[in-house]
């Protein structure tokens, strides 16, 4: 683990997943098996809590409520980052808070707009969380590359577990 503060964590990893516009959010079925789903990002500053909209009537919705434990992953690949949060997911009531996330783009998936009596808020509070990053200009490859050559091993950017 880094002795990072919680600040700085929540202000670098902030950094890294800001306009990253989809996260896999990653839960346990009922027989066990985890689970990824492709969700939208909210446009809101990452303070701990990650907020995402879902349909009430849906499995992800369910194994959520049965098994609150997540995981949630960020990926830039052409910079050189990737973020793996872990938290526990919590089912949200709060119709300012819709107010705040809602886009029409979500009409799609709620006909009915921010009325449609499926909508589920989702929030994410983050215990931990790990991540990479790279130059994003190959220097993972010229890294990977130097450790096969050389037989040692390849440190193609920073790695850091912190607890938030």
């Amino acid at each position: 683990m880094s002795d990072i503060t919680r600040e700085d964590a929540l202000k670098k990893i902030g950094a890294m997943i800001k306009d990253v516009k989809f996260a896999m959010l990653t839960v346990q079925s009922d027989n066990g098996h985890l689970k990824a789903h492709p969700m939208t990002t909210q446009e809101v500053e990452f303070d701990g809590d990650l907020w995402f909209l879902g349909g009430k009537d849906t499995e992800q919705v369910r194994n959520m409520a049965a098994r609150p434990q997540v995981n949630v992953s960020y990926s830039k690949p052409d910079k050189g980052i990737y973020v793996s949060l872990q938290g526990t997911a919590t089912l949200v009531e709060d119709r300012a808070k819709l107010d705040e996330l809602w886009n029409d783009m979500y009409k799609a998936y709620f006909p009915e707009g921010k009325d449609d009596p499926n909508i589920q808020l989702i929030r994410i509070d983050a215990h931990g969380a790990e991540y990479w990053e790279s130059d994003g200009k190959g220097g993972g490859l010229l890294a990977l590359a130097k450790g096969l050559l050389t037989g040692t091993q390849a440190k193609p950017g920073e790695n850091e577990r912190v607890s938030l």
